[in-house]
C-alpha cells in the first residue's frame, strides 16, 4: 500500500513539474528541505536560510580584478584537462568517521592516540605550484639572499685566527671582541 502512495506522489510531482517543501529534523536541527522526482524515487536537498546565505557581490567584494593571461592560463588548461574524468563516490572516504572510530577503538582498548600536527605548508610561488601539479616543474630559481657584503671578511678574519695559535696579539682582540 505504501509503495502505491510513494509512486503516485512521484509521478503526480515529476507530471505537475512541481517540487515539494517539507521540515524535518536532521542532525538534531529542524531543516527545510525540497523534495522532487528523481528517476524511480525522490531526492531531498536541505536548504538554507536568508540569513544563512551572502550574496556574491558581498561574498566576492574584495576579490581583485586581475587578467590571467599567458603562461599562467595555458598551465591551469593543462592542469584542468589532465585532472577531469568521471566522478565515483565510492573512491572517496570518510576521513572524519575512521578517526572518529579509531579514537572509539582505542579507547576500548585503554590506549591513548597520538595528537597528530597538522602540516605546515609555506608560501609557493603559484605559477611554480601550477607547474609542480602539472607535473611540469621548471628549474627552481634561487634568490640569493641578501645580506652584509663585509659578513664573508668577517668570516674569514675569524677563520684565520682560530687556526693561528694562541698569541698575545689574538688572544688580546678575542677579549676585546668579548668585552
Amino acid at each position: 500500500m505504501g509503495g502505491d502512495a510513494f509512486k503516485l506522489l512521484r509521478d503526480g510531482m515529476n507530471k505537475a513539474k512541481v517540487a515539494a517543501i517539507a521540515r524535518t529534523v536532521l542532525f538534531r536541527r529542524l531543516r527545510t528541505v525540497l523534495i522532487r522526482p528523481h528517476g524511480k524515487g525522490l531526492v531531498g536537498s536541505t536548504l538554507n536560510y536568508d540569513y544563512e546565505v551572502r550574496s556574491s557581490e558581498k561574498a566576492f567584494d574584495e576579490m581583485p580584478d586581475l587578467k590571467i593571461e599567458g603562461e599562467m592560463l595555458e598551465l591551469a588548461k593543462h592542469i584542468i584537462n589532465t585532472k577531469k574524468g568521471g566522478f565515483d563516490p565510492s573512491t572517496f572516504d570518510d576521513r572524519y568517521e575512521a578517526a572518529v572510530a579509531e579514537l572509539v577503538k582505542a579507547k576500548i582498548e585503554g590506549r591513548t592516540l597520538p595528537k597528530k600536527k597538522a602540516p605546515s605548508s609555506k608560501p609557493n610561488d603559484l605559477l611554480q605550484a601550477l607547474r609542480e601539479s602539472a607535473g611540469m616543474s621548471a628549474p627552481a630559481r634561487t634568490k640569493r639572499a641578501a645580506g652584509n657584503v663585509n659578513a664573508g671578511a668577517d668570516r674569514q678574519k675569524a677563520a684565520s685566527a682560530s687556526a693561528r695559535p694562541n698569541s698575545r696579539s689574538s688572544s688580546g682582540a678575542q677579549r676585546r671582541r668579548a668585552g
